[in-house]
């Protein structure tokens, strides 16, 4: 019975342990020259049609806090693939910059909507 006992607080305070450990994990560094670059690509090609500051829509969607929310206005979830596709193919009032923005330009927008 105590050593029943004392697997069970081990086993429980190695769970807690773990739960601690879990909770103390670091966010991925952002690199800030990509953020920067990342915004400058927003200001020249986002801007007119969306507000970084603000969630309210401008022409196109605001864009504050876009990686907080659950779903895009077409109902897809927010992931990184899924803006990457709306950025790529565009939607019914947004035009597709598949060939406007190069790859590395698309990972600096995206660092930057994260910021958001």
């Amino acid at each position: 019975m105590i050593q029943s006992r004392r697997r069970m607080l081990l086993a429980l305070a190695l769970s807690a342990g773990l739960m601690v450990f879990a909770g103390c994990q670091r966010a991925p560094k952002v690199d800030p020259a990509l953020v920067a670059r990342g915004k400058m690509v927003f200001e020249d090609q986002c801007a007119l049609c969306h507000d970084a500051a603000t969630a309210e829509k401008k022409v196109g969607p605001g864009l504050k806090g876009l990686f907080q929310r659950s779903t895009m206005e077409n109902g897809k979830p927010i992931t990184e693939a899924t803006v990457r596709e709306n950025i790529d193919k565009g939607s019914e009032n947004m035009p597709s910059f598949k060939d406007t923005l190069t790859p590395e330009e698309k990972d600096a927008l995206i660092a930057f909507l994260k910021t958001l």
